[in-house]
């Protein structure tokens, strides 16, 4: 597997449609958290909707049987989320993984800094859709989160030969998801 340049990101967002819709150059730097194409990966910005995780109905969370109730839903540029929570969001842009790429997902170290920590699992070969993003404050205060603004950046290795199984071949749960998914079984 071979990490992916800009030239080769931009030529399959353009020409394939892997990312829509696609900054064909990185913006923000000083003035917003940086997001759009850089030199070996993408930066995805984060949407404006999300789910802040509380816990005044669930004892524990359980990833078979997570209740919508477990968050609250709020929409805005601003998200602050509590000490010691999370909140789960969804990327402005749709990826559309080829069957010989996987893409994995980091954090950007402006918000690393603050003790603010990104989980994504890997895009599998062949999955298409919205990403839900995890989003961890590990602080003791509130922390802000700026939507339409950078969160992490994606990286794609390319294999020489496409997968046996791809994502959309065995159907999975999480294909073509639009918006914030919550965990499925």
């Amino acid at each position: 597997m071979t990490i992916k340049s800009d030239k080769w990101i931009r030529r399959m967002a353009e020409e394939h449609g892997m990312i829509e819709p696609f900054v064909d150059h990185n913006i923000g730097k000083g003035e917003a958290v940086s997001f759009g194409l850089s030199s070996y990966g993408y930066d995805l910005r984060v949407g404006k909707q999300f789910k802040i995780f509380h816990n005044a109905l669930m004892p524990v969370i359980d990833p078979k049987a997570i209740s919508a109730d477990s968050f609250l839903d709020y929409e805005g540029d601003v998200c602050i989320i509590p000490p010691n929570s999370f909140a789960l969001a969804t990327s402005v842009e749709y990826f559309r993984i080829p069957e010989n790429v996987l893409a994995v997902c980091v954090g950007k170290s402006t918000y690393a800094r603050c003790g603010i920590i990104t989980n994504v699992t890997p895009f599998e070969p062949g999955w298409e859709g919205h990403v839900t993003l995890e989003i961890s404050n590990t602080t003791p205060l509130p922390a802000k989160i700026y939507a339409n603004e950078g969160l992490c950046q994606v990286l794609f290795l390319e294999s020489d030969e496409a997968c046996e199984v791809s994502y959309k071949d065995k159907q999975g749960k999480y294909q073509n998801q639009r918006g914030i998914t919550l965990p499925r079984i």
